[in-house]
């Protein structure tokens, strides 16, 4: 398994370390501020108090063990660049960073950073797209032109295969799963309770009413989808 390290354990940090951690990674969370790290010792392989500045404490902390590195101090610019070069000069592979502008970004990139985040503007960017299209559950761009959006079944599809409706040649998009609510009956008791499948759906498959489609393709064309389906 994968080892990772989050360096800054904010609000983003944290939730990056809880949710690797609840899925069963081995992470060490680093931070200068103890009681941070404190906050997060019980979920993690490993919690430090250190600056991730000092080459010698990072080394110290086992650093150079991990093969995937999240540096998530996005306000603090000077340590997120000196820190994301340390971690580029100890042949860390994957190095994650987290910039709050472009120029910040480009700086990290420049120094090692192989993939770059911005949380805020993801954020406003879903929010605004699920403003614009309602019946847009989830939007993630995945760039290159690409998108992944979780789409409510409406009534124009309901009904439908995926065959009838042509999903690639009508709309240029791909439907790659369907989240669809089952209601089970609990026998020794009667008790019905709901719970959620996935399924990959074939070209036979018929879209019923509470299906979500997890469709990819372009912004543009899963809108023109979202718009036809109300």
């Amino acid at each position: 398994m994968r080892q990772f390290a989050v360096i800054g354990l904010g609000r983003f940090g944290r939730k990056v370390t809880e949710t690797l951690a609840k899925k069963g990674a081995p992470v060490i969370a680093i931070d200068r501020n103890q009681e941070l790290v404190e906050k997060i010792s019980d979920f993690v392989t490993k919690a430090i108090q250190m600056d991730s500045t000092d080459e010698k404490a990072l080394i110290a902390g086992g650093i150079k063990d991990v093969d995937v590195a999240v540096v998530s101090m996005g306000e603090d610019i000077e340590s997120s660049v000196l820190t994301t070069a340390l971690l580029k000069n100890l042949d860390i592979k994957e190095i994650i960073a987290r910039a709050g502008t472009p120029l910040h970004a480009q700086i990290l990139k420049m120094v090692g950073a192989t993939r770059v985040v911005f949380p805020e503007e993801d954020m406003g960017i879903r929010v605004a797209n699920s403003i614009l299209s309602p019946g847009v559950l989830e939007y993630i761009e995945l760039g290159a032109d690409y998108t992944l959006a979780e789409i409510e079944a409406k009534s124009e599809s309901i009904g439908h295969t995926i065959n009838e409706l042509d999903l690639r040649a009508r709309y240029g998009i791909t439907a790659l799963i369907v989240r669809r609510k089952v209601f089970e009956v609990e026998e020794k008791t009667g008790e019905i309770t709901e719970k959620e499948v996935k399924v990959l759906p074939t070209s036979d498959y018929r879209i019923q009413e509470g299906d979500v489609l997890v469709v990819v393709g372009s912004s543009e064309d899963i809108e023109s989808f979202e718009k036809h389906m109300k």
